[in-house]
């Protein structure tokens, strides 16, 4: 077990509501990596009936914040972007892991791969990271 990032990640989660809201379970982490879950609830849904893409995004945020935080100095968000390969219902279990591509001094590059219960692909999501320098 990664002692400074598991208290970095507890004491993220324990101020963010948002994913305390979302549902989010912590499935695994370690330093510059995190495996989170969320279960589809019904008002995640948009007027088509299925998952809102803004879930499956902050789901992936979320995972992006944690890993890169789980490094210890401060990093905030600079770009991000996201492709939907399929969609996702009422029900369904997201989970989404991240891979470390960068982890330089002021930039960190991360990989996340949301896929649902059956292993299928629904999204992939790359996001960007400045190092603040802060911890």
């Amino acid at each position: 077990m990664d002692k400074k990032a598991d208290q970095i990640i507890d004491s993220m989660f324990e101020k963010d509501s948002f994913s305390q809201w979302m549902g989010i379970e912590v499935e695994g982490f370690k330093s510059g990596y995190i495996k989170l879950s969320i279960k589809i609830r019904e008002e995640m849904c948009n007027g088509f009936g299925i998952c809102h893409g803004g879930i499956t995004f902050s789901l992936a945020d979320s995972a992006l914040a944690f890993a890169s935080n789980s490094r210890g100095s401060v990093s905030v968000a600079l770009e991000n972007n996201i492709n939907y390969t399929k969609k996702v219902e009422v029900g369904d279990t997201l989970i989404a892991e991240t891979e470390e591509i960068q982890n330089g001094k002021t930039i960190g590059v991360y990989k996340i791969r949301v896929i649902n219960q059956h292993d299928d692909l629904v999204a992939d999501f790359r996001g960007t990271v400045y190092r603040t320098g802060k911890w």
